[in-house]
């Protein structure tokens, strides 16, 4: 391992999360995370682009949760979702609603839903259908609760933007998992919320770097990255961290020629369902299609406790070469095979591209500080970090000079039919 790997790695976290700090999409802070993550590819030569595509910026000025509980309103902590529209400064009351998303979408009618603030067990809907038939239902207001976090401390999210433009939203937060289970126990009735604020037209930033390779016809080797974070975390290890991988590569990669090109970028606006990733290979799709060999993607892999968990979509001599390049890097990890549309690797796989998505769990269900305000830079470990990052330069060195690729390239069958559908389903396909 490269001794000064976790020293840099350290160093670029650490400025993007405690420096920079909050970095929700299309404000002034991502952009300021960009500028110094372009500034500092530059130094590794090579060609630098930064990439500019539209979002919705989150701008809000105050929120208030408040429920009616033990004899007396009460406030509880917060969080409105990214493409969530606000309350505009007005007070919303509503009798409370439990609705699990086990069961609850079996019912053939919604009605009700219909004015309530329903407390929604699950924070993703990935059925456009019933995302649908909760808007058509006209809740007051939803406070959303994940499920796989049953903690004292409301996470961060946000709603599909595929979503919200073809169904509308109505004011949607965050709240924490206990509390919700205090409102059901306390058999509180009603909820009342005040959001002041708004969404605003912006733009997010894709930076690329480019490591040119010796034959200007071949292929294209992809990793990548994001910036930007939920709100009210600094994203450590979501993902400032996976910043410092891509940056980091690109000084391992950048020490000699290789026969094919290196495309390293971090993207904007992973938050709200990998938007930037999406923008970029909307972009770029011929290119991608053409020229695209492996996309690997770091996000969340740095917990000081746990264990790695690497999602590979590929055919298997790709798969054996991951494994015997981590292994000899004396890495070990879960190898898993599902689709997972919560990655920037994602938007790749729709092009056809495999690839991977490097991440390190620290408990079943993902990890403890997920989308949290604790989600900080003592939570890390960066001789692990560096270790990972070591092990895709492996990869990626191996890639880009083997004389033969074809065994390597392509997504399996058996996934391209599911990929596809969910790309157009969960992110609105390629007009969107």
């Amino acid at each position: 391992m490269d001794k000064s790997s976790a020293q840099n790695m350290k160093k670029y976290t650490q400025m993007l999360s405690e420096t920079i700090g909050v970095r929700l999409a299309g404000s002034p802070q991502e952009r300021a995370a960009a500028e110094y993550i372009g500034s500092t590819f530059a130094e590794f030569g090579g060609n630098v682009v930064i990439e500019e595509f539209p979002v919705i910026q989150r701008c809000v000025e105050s929120e208030t949760l408040e429920i009616f509980y033990e004899g007396h309103w009460q406030a509880f902590p917060c969080s409105l979702f990214g493409s969530s529209p606000s309350t505009k400064g007005q007070t919303i009351e509503a009798e409370l609603v439990y609705f699990d998303t086990a069961t609850g979408y079996q019912h053939s009618d919604l009605s009700f839903l219909t004015g309530k603030a329903v407390v929604h067990l699950g924070c993703h809907i990935e059925s456009a259908e019933n995302y649908r038939r909760l808007m058509a239902a006209r809740p007051a207001f939803i406070l959303f609760v994940d499920t796989r976090y049953p903690g004292t401390i409301q996470l961060a999210d946000g709603l599909f933007p595929a979503y919200v433009k073809t169904y509308g939203a109505v004011p949607s937060l965050n709240v924490a998992y206990m509390d919700a289970w205090n409102w059901k126990t306390g058999k509180s009735r009603y909820a009342r919320i005040n959001v002041a604020g708004q969404l605003l037209e912006s733009l997010s930033t894709n930076v690329v770097y480019e490591w040119k390779g010796t034959d200007p016809d071949a292929e294209i080797i992809y990793a990548g990255g994001h910036h930007d974070t939920q709100a009210g975390t600094v994203g450590a290890d979501d993902n400032a961290i996976g910043s410092a991988a891509v940056l980091e590569l690109a000084r391992l990669l950048s020490t000699k020629q290789h026969k094919r090109t290196f495309r390293l970028i971090s993207f904007g606006t992973e938050e709200q369902l990998s938007v930037g990733s999406a923008s970029y290979v909307r972009k770029h799709r011929a290119e991608i299609e053409k020229r695209g060999v492996f996309m690997c993607n770091f996000d969340s892999f740095g917990s000081v406790l746990g264990w790695g968990e690497f999602t590979i979509n590929a055919k298997e001599p790709l798969c054996e070469l991951i494994r015997k390049s981590y292994h000899d890097e004396g890495v070990s990890f879960v190898e898993k095979h599902n689709i997972d549309p919560y990655t920037d690797q994602f938007p790749f796989a729709a092009c056809g591209v495999p690839g991977i998505w490097i991440f390190r769990r620290n408990c079943d269900s993902g990890l403890f500080y997920h989308h949290r305000i604790d989600n900080t830079v003592d939570k890390l470990d960066f001789e692990v970090t560096a270790s990972y990052v070591d092990g895709a330069a492996r990869v990626l060195d191996y890639l880009a000079n083997v004389d033969d690729l074809s065994v390597y390239r392509g997504i399996p069958e058996t996934m391209t039919s599911e990929i596809a559908t969910m790309f157009e389903s969960v992110y609105g396909g390629w007009n969107s």
